[in-house]
Order: structure tokens, then C-alpha cells, then sequence
């Protein structure tokens, strides 16, 4: 059983007790959103084999309407899960290699002149797929960051001042690799804000690696095989419903004092934004849809606050000389702000 397994049965604990209590209207997720949500992670974990926590957080982004940064090297599945990601949603995938001389139009698209109809046409850009893998976005210049930074936050492209809506789902997967530095444009703060989660794949473990070996031989894609299992229009119904999970009032208020712990903590130059924080709140219901639940509990918040807050907070110069990391301070942060419990508990 891998680390978000979906349990079944068992003792409630005294915040899920809380965490529970009956709201009027409070009908949780769309019918079938654990089932679908299974049988997505599933179909993936046929062709990407030992990471299926990986897994389960991307499938998690996409129904949370978000996009992933995946800071990892050359060679551990980044091209394949987002291949079979789209594969397994029936959707169109996309993939741009950033270099430095990309330009903007290359990722949106680009007007031509149609001499015979006497108009201009707009020929879309590799941004217009269901799930655009955006390979080493930290090679392109930060004009050409930016217009996938439009096009991820308000999921849409301007081109010649005319605005062209993407469809939905819409998930970028960005990555970057964390060991060469030469001739890249780190990503501005307001362009990691934009990302939902940051991801670390890492290399398979040595019975992964060996079943990777017996099974895939030549067949160097192994995403290729898979079919779908969940429409794109499931996957929207899925999103939209996410609203429906029931958050307690003392939940949120955990989520602020967590969000204001980053604020005020010595070490973090930056703290938590709301745009930050509603992410948070997001993947708390996705996660909590995924397990069957109608509602969020506080083990929730602890399992997926990690992956969305560490690339959205900003150590001073001083904690990066001492080798402090933005992840250290999110798990002491964790460790150190108290879990909401039942009144008289």
C-alpha cells in the first residue's frame, strides 16, 4: 500500500469526528470520483512502474484544475507519465522543448496571412492540448515564460490582441533539471505561484527498475498501450465537484494559521499568498474526494501542504547559507502549528 492508498474501514479518529459534522447541502464530490479517480492512477501505474505516489499527486493536480513542476534529471519517466496522464483521459498532449531562442509564438501560436481568403489565420501553438508537458521551461527566456505563464493562469493565449480561450482540462507539466544551471532563466516567483504542486520523481527502486527492464524491452513508450478510462468532460465534472467537500471551521482556520506561520517565520524572506493558500484548499478536497470522503480532515492539509507550499516560499540569503531548505521549514512549520481538535478533547 503505497502513502495515499485508499483506506477503507476503520476507526475514525477524533478529526475526522470534527472534521465530519453535517452541513445542509453537503453532498461531497461528483458520484463515482473515488471510483474514477482509482481507475485513473491504476491505468497510469501499467506503464510507469514503482511510483505511484508520483502518480496519485498528478492525478490529484489534474482534477484540482492545476499545473506541476517537476524538478528532476534526464531519464525518469517525466515525457511518459505525462503521455500516459492524457492517454488515459482521452486527451490531446502537447510537448515543447524550451531553448533560449524559443519565442513566444512557438508556444501559442501565430497568425498567417491567407492570400487566397484575403484574412489572417490563426494557427494554434502546442499550448492548445489537454496536457502540454513544457520540457526544461527554465532553458527559455522569460518573454517566452511569461506567455505560458498567461496561458496557465488565465487558460488563455493573446496573439495579434486577440484572445483565444484553451480548452479544459488544461495541465501543464513543467520541468526543469536541478543540476544544470548554465545558460537557464530561473522561474520568477509569480510563475512558481502559478504552479499547484512541485514534484520530485527520483529513480525507480531496483524491483521497479527490474520489472521496467521485463516488461517495457524495446518499447522505449510504454504509455503507448494504455486506453482511456475517464473522459475529459468525467475529469470536468470531477473538478467542478470538488467544492462540494466540507471543509470545518476549525479546518480553515488551521489552513490561515499555517498560511501565517510562513509570514512571520525568521527563516522564509516570503510566506504564503492567498493564491497559495486556495491551492492548499483545493488539494485538500481533491485528496479528501479521492478517499470517498464528503469532507477534509487535518491529516489532509499534513499530507499534501508539503508539495504545495515549498516552491511558493522564499528562504533569506542567510538560511540558504546554512543549507536550510524551503521543505525544512514547511515540516517544522507543520510539526510546530497545532491540529485543530474537538472541543473537550
Amino acid at each position: 500500500m503505497h502513502l495515499f492508498s485508499r483506506q477503507h474501514g476503520g476507526r475514525v479518529t477524533t478529526t475526522e469526528d470534527q472534521a465530519r459534522e453535517p452541513r445542509t447541502g453537503d453532498h461531497g464530490a461528483s458520484p463515482g470520483f473515488a471510483e474514477n479517480f482509482e481507475a485513473l492512477t491504476a491505468n497510469i501505474q501499467r506503464a510507469i512502474k514503482g511510483k505511484d505516489d508520483i502518480v496519485h499527486l498528478l492525478v490529484l493536480a489534474l482534477v484540482a484544475d492545476g499545473h506541476v513542476l517537476v524538478e528532476d534529471v534526464p531519464g525518469v519517466g517525466k515525457t511518459s507519465i505525462a503521455k500516459a496522464l492524457a492517454r488515459s483521459v482521452d486527451g490531446k498532449f502537447g510537448r515543447v522543448q524550451f531553448t533560449p531562442d524559443l519565442l513566444p509564438t512557438d508556444v501559442t501560436g501565430v497568425s498567417v496571412w491567407n492570400r487566397g481568403a484575403d484574412v489572417f489565420e490563426f494557427r494554434p501553438g502546442p499550448v492548445f492540448a489537454d496536457i502540454l508537458l513544457a520540457d526544461e521551461i527554465n532553458r527559455a527566456s522569460p518573454k517566452t515564460q511569461s506567455a505560458l505563464l498567461e496561458a496557465m493562469g488565465e487558460r488563455q493565449v493573446t496573439t495579434d490582441g486577440i484572445t483565444h480561450q484553451l480548452g479544459a482540462p488544461f495541465m501543464v507539466i513543467a520541468t526543469q533539471n536541478p543540476i544544470e544551471h548554465e545558460g537557464t532563466y530561473a522561474l520568477p516567483e509569480a510563475q512558481l505561484d502559478r504552479f499547484l504542486m512541485r514534484l520530485e520523481i527520483g529513480y525507480p527502486g531496483r524491483d521497479a527498475e527490474r520489472e521496467i527492464l521485463e516488461t517495457h524491452g524495446d518499447n522505449i513508450e510504454p504509455a503507448d498501450s494504455l486506453s482511456t478510462v475517464v473522459t475529459a468532460e468525467q475529469v470536468n465534472e470531477m473538478s467542478a465537484s470538488l467544492q462540494s467537500i466540507y471543509l470545518a471551521p476549525a479546518l480553515r482556520d488551521y489552513l490561515l494559521d499555517l498560511a501565517a506561520a510562513t509570514r512571520r517565520h525568521t527563516s522564509l524572506a516570503l510566506g504564503l499568498s492567498p493564491r497559495g493558500l486556495l491551492a492548499l484548499q483545493r488539494v485538500v478536497r481533491a485528496q479528501a474526494a479521492s478517499q470517498g470522503r464528503t469532507y477534509a480532515t487535518p491529516d489532509d492539509v499534513k499530507m499534501m501542504a508539503p508539495y504545495v507550499l515549498s516552491h511558493r516560499l522564499l528562504t533569506t540569503p542567510e538560511s540558504r547559507m546554512h543549507g536550510l531548505r524551503t521543505a525544512d521549514v514547511v515540516t517544522e512549520i507543520l510539526d510546530g502549528v497545532p491540529v485543530p481538535r474537538p472541543s473537550g478533547s
